[in-house]
């Protein structure tokens, strides 16, 4: 089996085990801030719950603050998201490096997030002081 067959046969298996990702309109305002700036703010958000994660709120770009992000050459790959690009956020002299990522051609599971961003929070084990609150 290549690698890749082998891949998805791991990921259809976890799958009919019980593993799923599933995305919804995340109700109400989300807002994301670092250092007491606010990064993004939208009633669109799309949280995405996945077996074994904590849900994560993903934002529109459009209501996002883009000219504080700067990509980054980082990226990862999911198995069940696809490939995720990685920016930092910048203000000054401040900066937080791969603190926000996007999956910008999500596997189709996954498409509501396509071109949305997400934070990394203190509840994930980031340092990064980003809050993501939903009011």
């Amino acid at each position: 089996m290549t690698t890749d067959a082998a891949m998805r046969a791991k990921i259809d298996q976890l799958k009919k085990d019980g593993y799923r990702i599933d995305t919804s309109i995340q109700p109400g305002r989300a807002v994301a801030t670092w250092h007491g700036k606010v990064i993004a703010e939208s009633t669109r958000a799309v949280v995405l719950n996945e077996t074994r994660h904590a849900p994560v709120i993903y934002f529109p770009r459009s209501d996002a603050r883009m000219e504080m992000l700067l990509r980054t050459a980082h990226t990862t790959h999911c198995p069940f998201k696809g490939d995720a690009s990685y920016f930092a956020i910048v203000d000054g002299a401040d900066r937080a490096e791969n603190a926000v990522w996007s999956y910008e051609s999500p596997i189709p599971e996954c498409a509501a997030i396509r071109e949305y961003l997400a934070f990394y929070t203190s509840e994930m084990g980031a340092k990064f002081g980003i809050d993501v609150k939903v009011l």
